[in-house]
């Protein structure tokens, strides 16, 4: 099977077709500009068929017994261990993933199918007691529905997953939108997985569009009860207000501007080790990067010659190659972005201690300090393989700089003392904090989710029951009640 042949096709109502717009989607691969499929895009009839798919068949499914539910994950997990090796090269070709990256990307993706498949057995109903006599309160944990999941380019197979799996293992039909940048992995790929898993057709469906064709089709559509979106928080805010306004819930995972920080007293050594590849994993288009390196005065010049030795070494290029470290970032409008904020950054003050060139969609390391307090830079997110060194004198004003940020997804701080790590993690505004380790993780089993324009709510083990299903209050009166009037 040739994925990008095969899969880059809308998935609506079990049958693989073309949507019915004006217009094509060309997906290139970010390297070599090789056009690797076109789509032609889905419009709001495709966006309908697709939800009305999901939610007549959602029904028998959602009765099912979650025995049978939960045999269809584990064949899923089955294909895609023994697709691996294929899904590792379209993550390379797609997003321009290093394979360190896509073979991270796909081993974290089984660990979350395997979580979906416990999650099919974890809801369970409760009974309350009741001040009342001869009542009883059942309160019962049933499927929402429909969810629509909207995922991002950058970890697409294993963001995408993290919403469809347990969404399907809980008795849920799915709508997936892609990004344009991704359709295949992020969207043809896993419902091929899932077909081939023995899904009932119409359960989980894959529209392949862009808001030019539809607007807000897909977010306020009357059938999905949830919307799970991982990508910016400009777009997450738009997302937020209209499911809102439509009475939906929504689960928001947004931008980040993650620290990692280094007190005086930590493994400068480590420290380094962690924040190369917390800050240039992915070539840093990862929402739990860290953009800032917080590093205590009294270790600054140890850590800097350390750090920007090792980012010198840094490799760009095919990534393909088993020795690069850093591919392509996802566009050439990304890539422009980046060259123009290092730009601005200069031009207000900072000084460039690497200044990486860019070539195409390559863009090389740049490791920027002396930032001025006011510069924009330090409160947004770079999706990009941009370091910003910050030095800082004592705990206090570390942690008044790591909440200087309109974001709080994650973080890291490195000691020699662990609960002193512990009692500074608990001062960061941040929905996630890491002692003696790097920004980036995300566990099957742990809530995960972010604080101010990081996002809204969580997912992962019972954060993910909790999103995916609602609770039902059924009470059952033994014998007569006594009315009032």
């Amino acid at each position: 099977m040739s994925f990008f042949t095969d899969l880059a096709q809308q998935y609506i109502d079990g049958e693989w077709r073309s949507g019915s717009g004006s217009w094509d989607i060309i997906d290139f691969n970010p390297y070599n500009g090789e056009k690797l499929a076109s789509l032609t895009v889905a419009t709001r009839y495709e966006v309908d068929e697709a939800y009305r798919a999901a939610e007549r068949t959602q029904k028998a499914w959602a009765k099912e017994n979650p025995y049978v539910r939960r045999a269809v994950i584990e064949r899923a997990l089955r294909l895609t261990e023994d697709r691996e090796a294929d899904i590792v090269e379209a993550i390379i070709d797609e997003l321009g993933g290093t394979r360190l990256k896509a073979q991270y990307e796909v081993h974290l993706a089984k660990e979350f199918l395997r979580e979906a498949i416990a999650l099919a057995l974890r809801p369970e109903g409760r009974i309350f007691p009741s001040p009342i006599d001869g009542k009883e309160n059942r309160v019962y944990r049933l499927p929402v529905g429909v969810i629509g999941v909207i995922s991002p380019f950058n970890f697409p197979f294993l963001v995408t997953l993290k919403s469809v799996a347990p969404a399907l293992a809980l008795g849920n039909g799915v709508v997936i939108k892609p990004n344009q940048n991704t359709p295949v992995v992020g969207g043809g790929l896993i419902a091929k997985i899932f077909e081939d898993a023995g899904l009932p057709p119409g359960l989980l469906n894959v529209v392949v569009t862009d808001i030019a064709e539809i607007g807000d089709a897909l977010i306020e559509h009357p059938v999905p009860k949830v919307i799970s979106f991982a990508g910016s928080d400009r777009v997450g805010r738009h997302v937020g207000a209209v499911t809102a306004s439509h009475f939906k819930k929504a689960i928001l995972e947004l931008s980040g501007n993650s620290a990692l920080v280094v007190l005086e007293d930590a493994d400068v050594d480590y420290a380094v080790d962690a924040a190369v590849f917390s800050r240039f994993v992915y070539q840093g288009q990862v929402c739990m990067a860290a953009n800032r390196i917080l590093v205590d005065r009294s270790v600054l010049t140890e850590f800097t010659d350390k750090f920007v030795a090792r980012v010198r070494s840094l490799k760009t290029g095919d990534p393909r190659d088993p020795d690069i470290q850093i591919g392509p970032v996802i566009n050439a409008f990304q890539a422009d972005a980046l060259t123009t904020l290092v730009d601005q950054a200069l031009a207000e003050g900072a000084t460039a201690l690497v200044r990486g060139t860019t070539v195409g969609n390559l863009v090389e390391p740049t490791v920027l300090t002396g930032l001025p307090d006011d510069s924009p830079i330090l409160r947004q997110e770079i999706f990009g393989p941009v370091a910003l060194l910050v030095p800082f004198d004592g705990e206090d004003q570390a942690v008044r700089l790591v909440n200087d940020s309109p974001y709080g997804l994650s973080g890291a701080v490195h000691t020699a003392n662990v609960e002193r790590g512990v009692d500074f993690a608990r001062r960061i505004e941040t929905g996630m904090m890491h002692i003696n380790d790097g920004t980036v993780h995300d566990e099957p089993f742990v809530a995960f989710g972010g604080e101010k324009l990081s996002g809204l709510g969580r997912l992962n083990g019972d954060a993910s029951v909790d999103a995916f299903t609602t609770q039902k209050w059924i009470s059952v009166q033994h014998g007569r009640s006594e009315f009032p009037l």
